[in-house]
């Protein structure tokens, strides 16, 4: 399963974690250098989540973003019991 979140289409970001050795010349060296870059990505805050959409409950990957700013409405907690 992919890493997007189904209501704003937030997905992973390519970046680069960037090594440095050295003293900084504000703190009398020589300056810092770069000595290794690696790929990384950044991922998506994504929760599973009961969603209503169009009058029916169903789950959704959404970003703990998209929940803040309420752009979904969550289904009620259930307060029947199953039927044997």
């Amino acid at each position: 399963m992919s890493r997007i979140c189904q209501v704003t289409g937030k997905r992973p970001i390519k970046g680069s974690h960037i090594w440095r050795s050295g003293k900084a010349k504000k703190k009398g060296g020589i300056g810092t250098h770069v000595t290794g870059i690696t790929k990384r990505r950044f991922m998506p805050n994504l929760q599973r989540v009961k969603v209503i959409v169009d009058g029916e409950v169903k789950y959704m990957r959404v970003t703990a973003k998209a929940i803040k700013k309420g752009m979904i409405t969550k289904a009620p907690k259930r307060t029947w019991k199953k039927s044997a």
